[in-house]
């Protein structure tokens, strides 16, 4: 079984990965610096599973018990209410991050249709810009991009 390529169109923020982050809250090697982003822990490389659980406590959600009746319920809502999601891109070697609150994906050979109107109006119903800047406060995170955006992303998978 083999790769593909495939196409990404999301809404939010370029972050960068372990290969160079996009934000300013770096070191001098391009790493995020544990001084300035408190919550991560540098000797799990997991950057994204350490900023979901960061995300989900700011939203109020604070259970470790997974196995307690209705967590999966609860967990799923808090989600919903964060509102921004990280998604891959790169390939499995220089995997990136992207910050965002909305996905089209594209496989390898497909096509769709994009109505550019609907998502614009979108964006301003749904508040994504808010999302991501609340998002972006209880990470403490600054990316260097200016203001959130549409991003065509590749991926390898």
């Amino acid at each position: 079984m083999g790769s593909s390529p495939n196409g990404i169109l999301a809404y939010g923020y370029a972050l960068g990965g372990a290969d160079g982050w996009n934000i300013r809250e770096v070191d001098e090697y391009n790493g995020i610096d544990p001084d300035k982003v408190t919550w991560y822990d540098e000797d799990d490389d997991d950057f994204v599973t350490q900023a979901e659980k960061r995300l989900l406590v700011a939203s109020g959600f604070t259970e470790t018990d997974w196995q307690a009746e209705g967590y999966f319920d609860r967990k799923r809502e808090a989600v919903a209410r964060v509102g921004v999601e990280f998604r891959y891109h790169g390939n499995h070697d220089y995997l990136r991050h992207s910050l965002v609150t909305k996905t089209i994906t594209v496989e390898w050979g497909d096509a769709k249709v994009l109505d550019l109107s609907a998502l614009l109006a979108e964006s301003a119903e749904h508040g994504w810009d808010d999302k991501l800047a609340a998002a972006l406060t209880a990470l403490g995170i600054t990316p260097t991009q200016e203001k959130p955006g549409w991003l065509l992303c590749t991926y390898y998978g």
